[in-house]
């Protein structure tokens, strides 16, 4: 804690006012109490703090779970501070080793830099451009001889890097890790040596990385960054990390009517971190929002229609929210469907062998005899002839819990309603 004696009533008020934003959806400020310490710092000298976050462009799109960060970065371009961003073309080819059972499969460099194209499209939808630094990692490790990697290599021991959790539990199973996953958090530390940041951002999941980096800027003499992570966003599925791999994604590129289509099919209890981790709504919003869904006389439906609307017309044209709803109210409210729907309770399925918490779509249709097969079940999928609350499914691998009413559509003529009870 910075002493209040120590800060001027103007510096004290602006101090409080930019810890407040920055801790908003936060799961942890590292080290503690040094935060608040380099930004009154920053305060006092009028000296913006170099806030840095890396993306590896490994696919073409982003969706919510990747604006978690980029909108605390944009809360932080707000409040005066400067954001770079770092483009992995070079980590990319590495892989991210947090968070993986298996080492990833590596890309080529022609690949990496067509994603790369997209993201940062995308990357401004939220921050602001003009404001925003964009570096390539590919910059410095291009211009490093074997020898400066061999002495990067010094900085860190091997003892320490197998205490990360992933680490450990892939060598208990006997999972192979391979020696060029061992240099992704010395490369990602490098950037922050090369850029001298100030302050790092990520999901919980990069702590290790983060705070590896730390250790590495003060290897080269530079003052070791702060860390913040966030808060890793559940996907549709209501259990893992949205993924597009996993088909539980919204992403930030889709149309209007897929992403409000998606909202909706969004389990209940997601409602609140959406709001909290999705979108820009100030602190009021986000306590009527608590107390809205905490209220048994509110449909929590009414409240995801409103997530809904604003998630849209965050990537679209204002106004495309309101469109989108209509849309899937005029659908799904309006009896634009066939009266006699036949429906499938939660008991209904367990006498089915389905798991209602885990739902695998392929065994639902074939076995609710909208299709023959489980094989014609995965080609209708596969075909866009099946839509789950209005969004169509294109993964066979498909799975989703049932936790609120749904209407499954199969082709044209073939509908069943999924009812939680």
């Amino acid at each position: 804690m910075v002493e209040e004696a120590e800060l001027s009533p103007e510096t004290r008020r602006e101090l409080d006012k930019q810890l407040k934003l920055i801790s908003r959806g936060t799961v942890e400020m590292l080290p503690v109490g040094e935060f608040e310490k380099r930004l009154a710092e920053s305060i006092e000298q009028n000296r913006p703090l170099r806030v840095k976050q890396g993306f590896d462009p490994t696919s073409p799109d982003i969706h919510l779970g990747h604006t978690v960060g980029i909108r605390k970065l944009r809360q932080f371009q707000d409040l005066g501070h400067k954001i770079v961003l770092i483009v992995g073309d070079y980590t990319a080819m590495v892989g991210d080793p947090s968070g993986q059972s298996a080492t990833r499969p590596q890309l080529t460099y022609d690949d990496i830099m067509k994603n790369a194209e997209t993201y940062q499209e995308q990357f401004f939808k939220i921050l602001d451009k003009s404001k925003t630094e964009v570096r390539f990692n590919g910059e410095w490790f291009k211009q490093m001889e074997f020898i400066e990697v061999m002495h990067l290599a010094t900085k860190y021991t091997v003892a320490r890097m197998l205490e990360r959790d992933d680490f450990t539990k892939r060598l208990r199973r006997g999972t192979p890790i391979s020696i060029h996953e061992l240099f992704y958090p010395l490369l990602q530390g490098y950037d922050s040596v090369a850029i001298k940041a100030d302050v790092e951002i990520g999901a919980t999941e990069q702590t290790f990385n983060l705070l590896a980096g730390r250790t590495i800027q003060e290897a080269y003499g530079v003052r070791p960054q702060l860390v913040l992570t966030m808060p890793i966003l559940v996907g549709l599925d209501g259990e893992r990390k949205m993924s597009k791999s996993l088909g539980n994604y919204i992403g930030v590129d889709e149309p209007a009517r897929e992403i409000f289509g998606k909202v909706m099919s969004l389990p209940d209890k997601l409602i609140y971190s959406y709001y909290e981790l999705a979108t820009d709504v100030d602190e009021q919003m986000l306590e009527q929002v608590a107390d809205r869904l905490k209220n048994s006389d509110v449909n929590p439906r009414d409240v995801k229609m409103e997530l809904g609307e604003h998630l849209v017309d965050t990537y679209h044209p204002v106004g495309s929210g309101r469109t989108a709803r209509e849309e899937f109210e005029r659908i799904f409210s309006q009896k634009k469907l066939p009266d006699d729907i036949p429906e499938l309770n939660i008991a209904q399925l367990k006498k089915l062998e389905l798991d209602p918490t885990r739902v695998y779509l392929v065994h639902l249709i074939a076995k609710a005899k909208l299709s023959k097969s489980n094989g014609e079940a995965r080609k209708l999928i596969s075909a866009g002839a099946v839509t789950l609350d209005g969004t169509r499914i294109t993964d066979p691998d498909y799975e989703f819990g049932l936790e609120c009413e749904m209407v499954l559509k199969v082709g044209k003529r073939r509908f069943l309603k999924l009812v939680p009870n």
